[in-house]
């Protein structure tokens, strides 16, 4: 290598070096709960514990972006004792059951004695992080202290208002009920009908049975005006979703039967969408085929005839579980709607498999050739129109 050469090697590799090395490292303890409370006693600093799912791309973009700027990493190395979870492994669930960890990231804000000082969850821009990081660290602003602020006066909004926001920014909104219930029992009657009322209805009750929520759709208007129509509708929305999603994942029938018809009462166009939406979730996932079915029957051209996505996955269902050809036909027409909006492949295949089913050899070679056609002006992998072309015997 010339001399020259050699010094322009080390000029780069020493520049690049220092850009390497100088990359700011947060010391994230790996030594388990118990372990970081010690170490929070002795150092006597607050904990910061970061709670991610390897496959979570906000808690990705969280370790890439904004815990390598260096501002976030001196100021975290230097005020908390930093440490960070797996949920999926090792401590991960029991830190998922204790703090009751919904979503990911999540940051947990510790004392020594487990004190819950302040929470955050999901991703943030550097600058807002750092601004909830000093946030975290005064005592004005942590949650024991906008806690105890509220319960000393339970009838003051602006301190339950204070005290919900805070909350809410690491705790699902369920966690937030209990006390909005408490501030607004000392509200009565045409009292709820204010703006920091509406704030608190809006932000922390998640009962739809309770009376505020009930104040809230007799007086829809009124709420209206006050906020907008469309908050009043999203608050409805978020209220029904809390309700019936969870019985959803846990496969509950005889609660959510029940639930449901709480929610139908409601009595609006986009709700009884909605629950349409949970019941074929909830009928799929129980096998009821024939509940799934008379749902369907009710309600697709209602509310969804224009969601195409939506079709073809009934249009799925009824291609595996519908056996008479009437129950066909109807999915048959109803994907054809969802091509006729928009032309697809795989609803071009699903088309071409629904009359297959009824025997319809003709109609379901036609689609099976627009599918076959499809991929290759589009270019795309033709194996699954080819197996269909197999089994129609076509070439």
């Amino acid at each position: 290598m010339k001399p020259f050469s050699k010094i322009l090697f080390c000029v780069i590799f020493v520049f690049f070096s220092k850009i390497i090395f100088a990359q700011p490292i947060i010391h994230f303890d790996e030594t388990g709960y118990q372990s970081v409370l010690k170490r929070s006693k002795i150092e006597n600093k607050p904990i910061f514990y970061m709670v991610f799912a390897t496959w979570c791309q906000h808690c990705n973009k969280m370790k890439a972006e904004v815990f390598s700027d260096t501002t976030v990493a001196n100021y975290l190395n230097k005020n908390f004792i930093c440490a960070w979870q797996d949920f999926e492994i090792g401590e991960g669930a029991m830190l998922q059951k204790k703090y009751n960890i919904k979503s990911f990231p999540t940051f947990l804000f510790l004392d020594e004695n487990e004190n819950y000082l302040y929470g955050l969850n999901g991703e943030y821009k550097t600058t807002v992080f750092i601004e909830e990081l000093k946030n975290a660290l005064n005592p004005t602003k942590q949650l024991p202290f906008l806690k105890r602020q509220f319960l000393n006066e339970p009838n003051n909004s602006a301190k339950c208002l204070s005290f919900l926001t805070t909350l809410k920014k690491g705790k699902p909104r369920t966690d937030l009920n209990e006390y909005a219930h408490h501030y607004l029992s000392t509200q009565t009657g045409e009292k709820l009908l204010t703006e920091i009322n509406w704030k608190i209805i809006s932000n922390g009750v998640t009962d739809i049975k309770s009376r505020e929520f009930q104040f809230v759709l007799q007086h829809q208007n009124e709420f209206a005006a006050i906020t907008s129509p469309e908050r009043v509708e999203k608050k409805l929305f978020n209220i029904v979703t809390e309700l019936l999603q969870p019985l959803t994942e846990n496969l509950d029938s005889i609660q959510y039967k029940k639930d449901r018809i709480i929610a139908k009462s409601i009595n609006n166009i986009r709700i009884d969408s909605l629950v349409f939406r949970f019941d074929l979730i909830f009928y799929e996932r129980t096998s009821d085929w024939k509940s799934y079915k008379n749902s369907a029957f009710d309600n697709v051209e209602k509310f969804i005839y224009k969601d195409t996505k939506t079709i073809k996955e009934i249009g799925q269902f009824f291609l595996k579980n519908a056996s008479e050809a009437d129950d066909l036909k109807l999915a048959i027409k109803w994907n054809l709607n969802a091509l006729e909006l928009k032309e697809s492949y795989d609803g071009l295949l699903l088309e071409s498999k629904l009359y297959l089913k009824i025997k319809n050899k003709d109609k379901a070679i036609y689609f099976a050739r627009k599918a076959k056609e499809m991929t290759k002006n589009m270019g795309w992998n033709s194996k699954e129109a080819d197996d269909l072309f197999k089994e129609l015997e076509i070439n």
